[in-house]
């Protein structure tokens, strides 16, 4: 659940740094119906108090009206957290949070009591997180009930106890038998130790909050950095306690700040451009809102941007930029200047003077708009500075230095002079010419045997005049049984050129002569015309492949044509074939039936008698059912022949089979006692 909550989790430890910051930055319905999908109640209440205060305070940063039912659990859930005896820190903790946004009545004798708990649980801390519960929640009760006269006792004892876990690095451990350090608990102690410099009745030692500030640019120190500048901070896994990840641990280091600088006074110092690394670090991770440069004393980051990386020089975009606070405010009166623009191939010098951007009041924008008569298409790195026009600006706001931003400047390329010639290999005379026009489909018909040269050329050049080198440059060319060969193009400044020596490729054709369709491709990111085009086809005369030659690959077969729908199949039966009379068939259909006649004839002049038919029930049982089971043979027969098919037939003449066998054997065995016992009587 936690990772799954975590961009939630963000807007939370970022945003409630300053509560009366306004919102910047606008929210979207989808913000709002993500957030009411992931927090729902689970049988009329939240998993736990922390989950209750995640939910109430993501409803309330998104705007989202309170909902009844929220509010009525998250009440009930605190009055029983607030209400019971047994209640950890933790819990009171997350309890008072809540509160703060639910706005539950709590009895004086219910605060009392959680002051007197909250008291003890100070005094009997061992941890770093019980320090952080027991204190944050005295702070959070002093906020809510509004008792000035709230105060820890022994604030600087407590303070030294909880200093007591910081290391040379300016990271914190959580406990003392706890060696590995992290910079998330940095960010808790921060804000512990500023919870008990607020609850200390007096002021505190001076050198202690010097030694802590010294912790905090060491801290700063071990940041760790992207290459452009992205500043943030990170932990390894610290034994016993999950890894938080940059996110968090960035997030917490500077709620802890922002917290510890609103109790003390005098200002913290701290590079500025590691606080606008750390501004890039969350605007590219797409926090809707930061709140935490609205502290006192922390300044606020100037960003540049450009709305559109990307210029066209057919549509003689003008360059803009758009200067704002982190938070997407507005910035102070300022000025920006382009330092300089660096091609991709000269990388040393600016290929323009330093010039100042005019400020378009309607839009907010910073426009240059001459820019792109003097460059050329290609990738450029444009270098801005950013310089403030008020001196007492300089003490809010932060600008960094230089800002580097990649452009394209695309456009349309010329593409002139082409041409695919035949030449004969040995004297290199033209066998035949043909003129192209690449930015259109054509219809060439050539043809060549192992004995010639094909030359294709042309010549690109950009709208300045100069020559273009694009990214790729491919000649296509696939037999008729589908077999491809890929050629690059060359080229010697404005002239790209390709010359294929069919003498040399007979191998990596396999020898297969026949029709070639020609496809060529070129391409770039700053060509706005670039293109696929048919050529045509030649048709190659090569020699015979040798016994050992290499085979052509099998080629892929298309699963469309494997798996998927067969053609139809039309079929016409043959007419019946003419039938006899139906007088005929009956005729044949008696003289089947004459030989049963016979047989049940011929029983009666023998004289059929019951004789030998067992007179004791049980022998007597056996005859019968035997009778009955080749009665239903019988019938079984008659049935294969007016239903049944063969396997049903079989299947059920299996079990009859099997029964006569066992009543057979029955009732022979008893026949042969009878007939043993007559003869030795």
């Amino acid at each position: 659940m936690a990772r799954i909550l975590a961009r939630f989790l963000v807007l939370l430890l970022v945003v409630s740094i300053c509560e009366a910051a306004p919102l910047f930055q606008p929210i979207s319905d989808s913000h709002r119906s993500a957030a009411l999908e992931l927090f729902t109640l689970d049988h009329g209440s939240f998993k736990s108090l922390e989950e209750t205060y995640e939910a109430l305070r993501t409803f309330q940063i998104l705007g989202i009206e309170k909902k009844p039912d929220v509010t009525a659990a998250a009440c009930h859930s605190i009055s029983e957290t607030v209400g019971s005896l047994s209640s950890t820190p933790k819990d009171l903790f997350y309890a008072l949070k809540a509160n703060s946004i639910a706005e539950c009545k709590i009895h004086a004798k219910a605060s009392k009591g959680i002051i007197s708990s909250l008291n003890s649980a100070v005094s009997g801390s061992s941890s770093l997180l019980d320090f952080y519960y027991s204190v944050g929640g005295l702070v959070l009760i002093k906020d809510q009930s509004s008792k000035d006269d709230l105060q820890l006792a022994d604030a600087e004892g407590v303070f030294r106890s909880v200093k007591a876990f910081s290391q040379s690095d300016g990271r914190w451990r959580y406990s003392s038998n706890n060696l590995e350090s992290s910079a998330f608990a940095a960010g808790i102690a921060l804000e512990t130790l500023a919870g008990i410099v607020s609850l200390a009745s007096s002021e505190l030692d001076q050198s202690l909050i010097s030694t802590l500030k010294n912790d905090i640019s060491k801290l700063f120190d071990s940041i760790e950095k992207y290459g452009d500048g992205t500043l943030y901070f990170d932990d390894k896994l610290v034994d016993g306690y999950e890894y938080k990840g940059p996110l968090s641990a960035t997030s917490s280091v500077l709620r802890g700040l922002t917290a510890f600088a609103a109790v003390t006074t005098g200002n913290i110092d701290l590079p500025r451009d590691k606080m606008l690394g750390l501004a890039k670090f969350f605007l590219g991770i797409g926090v809707p809102d930061l709140k935490f440069y609205l502290a006192c004393r922390v300044s606020i980051p100037l960003i540049l941007s450009l709305p559109a990386a990307v210029l066209s020089l057919t549509k003689k975009d003008s360059l803009k930029v758009r200067v704002a606070t982190v938070l997407g405010s507005n910035a102070p009166p300022l000025t920006v200047k382009l330092v300089g623009v660096f091609s991709s191939v000269s990388k040393d010098a600016s290929l323009v003077e330093s010039q100042e951007l005019k400020f378009d009041q309607g839009s907010g924008l910073h426009i240059l708009n001459d820019l792109l008569e003097i460059i050329d298409v290609g990738s450029y790195t444009f270098v801005f500075e950013v310089v403030l026009q008020e001196p007492d600006d300089e003490k809010v706001y932060v600008t960094g230095s230089q800002t580097k931003v990649p452009i394209f400047v695309t456009g349309l390329v010329r593409i002139e002079n082409s041409e695919i010639v035949v030449l004969d290999s040995d004297l290199g005379s033209v066998e035949s010419q043909s003129k192209l026009d690449l930015t259109a489909k054509n219809a060439v018909s050539l043809s060549a045997n192992h004995l010639q040269k094909m030359r294709l050329s042309f010549r690109l050049t950009t709208p300045r005049g100069l020559a273009f080198k694009p990214h790729q440059a491919f000649l296509k060319l696939r037999h008729e049984s589908k077999v491809e060969h890929i050629f690059v193009v060359g080229n010697s400044g404005k002239h790209f050129e390709i010359v294929l020596n069919f003498l040399g490729l007979v191998e990596k054709f396999f020898y297969l002569s026949g029709k070639y369709d020609m496809e060529f491709t070129v391409g770039d990111s700053a060509m706005e015309n670039s293109f696929l085009v048919a050529i045509g086809y030649i048709e190659l005369d090569l020699p015979q492949a040798p016994e050992k030659a290499t085979r052509p690959p099998l080629q892929a077969i298309d699963p469309y044509t494997r798996y998927g729908p067969k053609a139809e199949i039309t079929h016409i039966f043959r007419a019946p074939e003419k039938r006899p009379p139906q007088e005929l068939s009956l005729a044949f259909l008696g003289l089947t039936i004459l030989p049963l006649l016979g047989f049940f004839i011929g029983l009666l002049r023998l004289g059929v008698n019951m004789k030998n038919f067992p007179s004791k029930p049980v022998p007597a049982a056996f005859a019968f059912l035997f009778h009955v089971g080749i009665g239903a043979v019988l019938l079984l027969y008659v049935f294969f022949w007016l239903k049944l098919d063969l396997f049903q037939t079989l299947k059920v003449l299996g079990f009859l089979v099997v029964f006569l066998v066992f009543i057979g054997h029955r009732i022979l065995s008893h026949l042969a006692a009878a007939s043993a016992k007559l003869k030795s009587a």
